[in-house]
């Protein structure tokens, strides 16, 4: 049973820097892409930063190029979200997903597998 487990969201003020980090168990990820997300109230989810774990490419939505760092620790099975520079507008609840067959993209349908989710506010 595959589980995706975030923490490190919170409250911070604009300017703030968070780390997020998902810790995965439960299956071989070696091949796997892993995608985090989010979604701001009234929103639909939209797609943040994807990385893959065998190769360690990474690709970023334009909205946090620049901001944001995705990476993994292969010891410890955990993929984080280095979020610098944080403004208001990226507010949501963030979410951690994984596809254990590869996929590097930014659609949601393909990811098998999602956390539960972590709350970043960020104040003006």
């Amino acid at each position: 049973q595959v589980q995706l487990v975030e923490s490190g969201g919170g409250l911070v003020q604009a300017g703030g820097s968070l780390r997020l980090s998902c810790a995965a168990s439960g299956r071989t990820f070696s091949s796997a892409g892993m995608g985090w997300f989010r979604q701001a109230p009234g929103k639909e989810r939209e797609f943040v930063a994807v990385i893959s774990w065998s190769t360690s490419n990474t690709w970023y939505a334009d909205s946090v190029k620049g901001r944001f760092t995705i990476s993994r620790d292969n010891a410890k099975n955990t993929v984080y979200l280095q979020m610098n520079s944080l403004q208001p507008e990226d507010t949501a609840v963030y979410y951690c997903a994984a596809n254990l067959k590869g996929y590097f993209g930014r659609r949601a349908e393909p990811y098998d597998y999602w956390g539960q989710g972590t709350q970043v506010t960020v104040s003006s």
